[in-house]
């Protein structure tokens, strides 16, 4: 195994101010089959708090702790950071990264879960800006899955506690993560990941009452996409007398903009309308196990992905049309 000589933190990236939010999202947005309307709805979420994102405050304070850690127990290399989406982007990073002697660099990917728009999509990315930097840029090697790992569990597994302590009987939990085509999740190991996680949870809380469900979709309504919506299992936990839910965001690595709009103040409005009493739990963020976990990831082999995996998920024919 030849040494890292950097980590590259690779995440989605986020709008920072107000002027940002509808560039960003064209960006995200590019090449794919979402109505301008779903667009302007999502840059409302935005404006809610100000027009900036709390993901890149979020990933400099998982940085900070990286530094930290590696500067005291090693290795000591130096951490970049790279966006999709917005600056930082790929392509400044890695040229930064090369202006810097920076041959090869371990990509930490901020995704628990195999999927196209988790895992392969940021694989594309790294390899475009590789091309557009040219010659000299750092060849990149992602850090492995870590959805079962006790350095992502047991944090989460404190955090989902700790809302359960808040009611008086056992609630019931619903884990979200954001929904995908179902062309997708057909072709990736995403829904699989998830409900490992999820069952590593409950088995450690020794709670068995608890449903995977989905948040955050954005694609046509023709489209297929995991389901059910969290809205609509609130819808039904009400119709069946439940009223003690705690919403656990597992498929989220810090509490950024699904979290706090679509969980803190959709579903929580939803919530208060039927009369259920919501507690959300907390995110992983920079708990001292996951920032640990980071680091025994560095001391590993690197991730190879078989080619056919998690593919580009294919539009059906008539929606080509």
């Amino acid at each position: 195994m030849q040494p890292y000589e950097a980590l590259l933190v690779v995440s989605f990236g986020g709008p920072e101010k107000p002027d940002d939010v509808i560039p960003f999202l064209e960006n995200v947005l590019r090449g794919k089959n979402v109505p301008r309307e779903r667009m302007l709805e999502v840059a409302e979420h935005y404006y809610h708090f100000g027009g900036r994102s709390p993901i890149n405050d979020q990933n400099r304070e998982l940085i900070a702790a990286l530094r930290e850690l590696l500067a005291r127990e090693g290795p000591r290399i130096p951490i970049y950071w790279g966006n999709r989406n917005w600056a930082p982007l790929l392509p400044d990073t890695l040229r930064e990264m090369r202006e810097d002697g920076i041959r090869y660099a371990a990509a930490f990917i901020t995704s628990a879960f195999g999927s196209y728009s988790g895992c392969r999509q940021y694989l594309e990315d790294i390899a475009r800006a590789q091309l557009e930097v040219g010659e000299g840029a750092p060849d990149i090697c992602r850090l492995r899955f870590f959805h079962t790992d006790p350095g992502f569990i047991e944090p989460l597994v404190r955090n989902i506690g700790a809302a359960m302590s808040m009611f008086d009987t056992p609630p019931h939990v619903a884990f979200t993560a954001h929904s995908v085509p179902v062309a997708m999740a057909d072709t990736s190991p995403y829904v699989q990941h998830l409900n490992e996680a999820c069952s590593l949870i409950a088995t450690e809380l020794r709670h068995s009452d608890w449903k995977l469900v989905y948040q955050s979709r954005s694609g046509p309504p023709g489209q297929p996409w995991l389901e059910p919506d969290i809205g609509d299992h609130i819808r039904a936990l009400h119709s069946s007398g439940r009223r003690e839910l705690v919403i656990a965001p597992v498929g989220f690595l810090s509490d950024h903009m699904e979290v706090i709009y679509d969980l803190d103040t959709d579903a929580r409005e939803l919530c208060r309308q039927l009369g259920v009493r919501m507690e959300r739990a907390r995110t992983v963020g920079t708990a001292p196990e996951f920032v640990r976990l980071i680091r025994r990831l560095l001391l590993e082999p690197c991730q190879i992905c078989e080619p056919d995996c998690c593919p580009r998920p294919q539009r059906p024919a008539h929606a080509r049309l």
